[in-house]
């Protein structure tokens, strides 16, 4: 029987160093390929490949569209790419950003569950936020063993902690003992073929060519009041079983909590707006209030005046409000700081 010989590794910030250590305690004949995304730049080079390489005994490349899944091989998503597999071959996705990112890890899962969760074993460790928890728990709903970092042991203990709340996985471990347990899952016969549910052939599609319908994404979720952070257009409710998360048809994708975090953002922006127009508008007012005065129109000065203070008033709720906000505010998404 075919054993599990595909592992997946989603990580975020403070995964460089978490990766370096398990591909150091793993062997070169290791018998599954390695597919990794953390969240890199998009616009600048990364040389995770080479250190990686360096770190243990298994060589990383970037992935390359097409290219077979060998094992004993780690094959990492190159910045501003969505890394799937179709159980066969490597595809390098151009749809749009979910969770704020491009690669995503969530997409990488969902790909392994349509096409091979029977033979795979998926990771998620390190990270700020949510990417990968839905990903992960229908990875485990179609046959993949599923394994999370203890959070407690996790530099960034958001995304594992996020997963575990979403449900139950298979193993819970500190980072030392995710090697050892890879060794022994990787070595466990596959499990019998789970049909995967129907939306994950839409999502997959999504992440891989960036297409998508209103038709479609009314089959997936229902249409919610609210708009995409990214593009501004309609977003639609998604259960999944675990909890809610949003998607847009053009296929930006977000776990409730960040749709959450991007209002607040919408909101103190807003407010910014809002101020930067007062404080100009009262700067205006004052320049008319020196005209009138210079044009001996006392009258006319002493309107300008109470505008003046009217608008200063009305700036200061504002500035009260962004006060308020940012004392309240949940940070936004921080890719992972490191550039590898």
């Amino acid at each position: 029987m075919a054993n599990r010989d595909i592992v997946a590794i989603g990580t975020s910030a403070g995964g460089f160093d978490a990766l370096r250590f398990i591909i150091s305690e793993l062997p070169a004949e290791f018998p599954a390929a390695l597919l990794v995304v953390t969240h890199l730049p998009p616009k600048l080079p990364s040389s995770l490949d080479s250190i990686l390489s360096q770190a243990g005994a298994m060589k990383a490349s970037f992935a390359q569209n097409g290219e077979e899944a060998r094992h004993g091989h780690i094959y990492l998503a190159p910045p501003d790419r969505h890394l799937l597999y179709d159980g066969k071959q490597l595809q390098l996705g151009i749809g749009a950003r979910e969770n704020f990112s491009r690669p995503s890890i969530d997409p990488l899962f969902r790909s392994l569950a349509q096409c091979c969760a029977h033979r795979s074993v998926g990771v998620l460790m390190t990270g700020t936020m949510g990417d990968g928890s839905s990903g992960i728990h229908v990875l485990g709903d179609c046959g993949g063993r599923t394994v999370v970092q203890d959070p407690e042991d996790a530099a960034f203990p958001d995304m594992p902690a996020n997963a575990l709340r979403k449900g139950a996985v298979d193993y819970v471990t500190t980072l030392a003992g995710i090697p050892a347990l890879l060794k022994d899952l990787v070595h466990q016969p596959a499990s019998p073929k789970c049909p995967p549910p129907e939306h994950l052939r839409h999502e997959v599609e999504m992440a891989k060519t960036g297409r998508s319908t209103i038709k479609v994404m009314d089959q997936i979720g229902r249409r919610s009041a609210l708009t995409c952070p990214e593009c501004d257009g309609a977003l639609w409710e998604i259960e999944d079983g675990q909890g809610l998360r949003y998607r847009c048809h053009i296929g930006h994708a977000f776990t409730a909590d960040l749709v959450n975090i991007a209002l607040e953002d919408s909101v103190s922006r807003a407010l910014a707006v809002a101020l930067r127009s007062f404080e100009e508008r009262a700067e205006i007012s004052r320049n008319l209030e020196r005209q009138a005065l210079s044009r001996s129109q006392p009258a006319s000065a002493k309107m300008w005046r109470e505008r003046i203070s009217e608008i200063d008033a009305q700036a200061e709720i504002i500035r009260d409000a962004i006060k308020r906000i940012n004392r309240l505010a949940s940070p936004m998404p921080s890719i992972a700081k490191e550039s590898a």
